[in-house]
């Protein structure tokens, strides 16, 4: 039978015990948040704000807590945990859990003419199959935090998801570094079509994947043409790592699957860690139907977009971490969204398994060792300052349009450091920085620098001066 009104009580009494057994502080982080929900027997039922919450307290508090029961409930005291749903958390714009992932209608896949359409997972005598749009549901628009990073390529994409195929975005290509949400923002899109047009036929695949269901298409099945009416069927065709798309074979299967799919007004989205001015090893053909629509390149997030992005995961994770522990990784983890997670993650977990305050002093120790921060600080700032006070020039004179000898070999061997010293640096974002040059003037100083120090050893002492001036910040 639930004693009404009673769990209230008990509660109370058990928090009066274990206030005078738990440190203060840590009393106040992880007791005055659970909140006593029914008391039925000797059963105590308590909401805590997450599972990564009930799972530290079980790990760190479960003695106390088994013992307080005991003294208040009774021998059989029992204690069972309900999450507390994130509606009944205080408003914020929240990463969203995964939900369920969208489906497909089923489409007939007709036999293949040599002018037709085809398929790797259609099979004689198959007339209708039902494509998984391979979406993961966890990375939609909601759990994107936008930024000055990534706010033309979501602008782009919730276009795109109003009216598939019929905006100039067609391809979308979405270019940059590892972890800065390139398939978050593929996916997104992919998944705000289908809320919209539950009909439409979306599919995500890798470049990857793509290039090994050609080859099993092709040398194992012999049934191409199958492989390629398959893809024709797609309203919606997402890939992801396209610059994994290398071999003639492949490229001309997905360069008639293109064609098929941009003239019948399907949509395309194409990502890659690079533009298509930088892919290497594809037909220009191919090439120049990346440009047809919109390329939209993600940059480094900046200090703000880091910091709201460690907010919401920890406040979704119901990690109890400061501000200023927050305030911290997003100050010394500039490289990408992933990083950061990683960082927050290994900050949470070594606090709950060592059983340590989560602090500033912690985060630095266990960035350092784990998550490597310290790695890589060379920024692009740091690199002309370098160059500019080896060659004793001016930061306007580097930047300036100057064709003066020095002033272009002091450019050049900036763009190359910049370039080789910077992890996921593109070489339009150097550009960017270095008086608006385009990535093929940085491409070809960089080629400039290379040959010099090949043949020139004092430019190859400059080059390496410059270097060792710089490696304390990458050791």
């Amino acid at each position: 039978m639930e004693n009404t009104g009673k769990h209230l009580d008990r509660w109370n009494n058990c928090l009066q015990i274990i206030s005078q057994i738990v440190e203060p502080q840590h009393f106040e982080t992880w007791f005055k948040k659970i909140r006593p929900v029914s008391l039925v027997d000797s059963t105590l039922t308590v909401e805590v704000p997450s599972d990564f919450f009930r799972e530290y307290l079980e790990e760190s508090y479960l003695d106390v807590i088994k013992k307080t029961l005991k003294r208040v409930i009774g021998a059989d005291a029992r204690l069972n945990y309900l999450i507390r749903p994130v509606t009944n958390q205080m408003p914020m714009r929240l990463p969203e859990g995964p939900g369920n992932p969208p489906v497909n209608k089923s489409v007939g896949i007709s036999s293949y003419q040599p002018s037709g359409n085809p398929g790797p997972f259609v099979y004689p005598g198959l007339q209708k199959i039902q494509i998984d749009p391979r979406l993961l549901p966890v990375y939609n628009f909601s759990n994107l935090v936008a930024g000055d990073c990534n706010r033309l390529a979501i602008s782009a994409g919730n276009d795109i998801a109003l009216n598939p195929g019929k905006t100039p975005f067609n391809p979308l290509f979405i270019f940059g570094g590892p972890g800065l949400g390139k398939t978050h923002v593929a996916n997104a899109i992919g998944l705000a079509i289908k809320e919209k047009y539950p009909d439409l036929v979306v599919l995500y695949v890798t470049g990857n994947e793509f290039k090994t269901q050609y080859m099993d298409a092709v040398y194992v099945r012999n049934k191409l043409t199958d492989f390629l009416a398959y893809y024709m069927k797609i309203d919606v065709l997402i890939i992801d790592d396209i610059q994994d798309l290398v071999g003639q074979g492949n490229q001309t299967a997905f360069f008639n699957i293109f064609n098929h799919l941009h003239q019948n007004s399907k949509q395309l989205i194409l990502t890659s860690d690079r533009s298509p001015a930088e892919l290497q090893n594809f037909e220009d053909r191919l090439l120049s139907r990346f440009k047809w629509g919109l390329s939209v390149e993600l940059t480094h997030p900046d200090y703000a977009t880091r910091l709201a992005m460690l907010k919401a995961r920890a406040f979704r994770e119901g990690m109890n971490i400061g501000d200023d522990v927050l305030e911290y990784l997003a100050s010394n983890i500039q490289t990408n969204f992933r990083e950061l997670e990683g960082a927050l993650i290994s900050v949470a977990a070594h606090a709950a398994l060592s059983k340590e305050e989560n602090s500033v002093e912690l985060a630095s120790r266990v960035t350092r060792k784990i998550v490597g921060i310290e790695v890589n600080n060379v920024t692009i700032d740091k690199v002309q300052k370098a160059v500019c006070d080896y060659f004793n020039i001016t930061r306007e004179s580097l930047l300036s349009p100057s064709r003066k000898r020095q002033i272009v070999q002091a450019r050049q061997i900036s763009m190359y450091l910049c370039r080789s010293m910077i992890t996921n640096c593109s070489l339009s974002s150097i550009g960017a920085e270095t008086g608006g040059k385009d990535h093929a003037t940085v491409l070809h100083a960089c080629a400039t620098v290379a040959d010099l120090m090949a043949t020139d050893k004092t430019f190859k002492r400059y080059v390496s001066d410059l270097e060792s001036m710089l490696a304390p910040s990458v050791r």
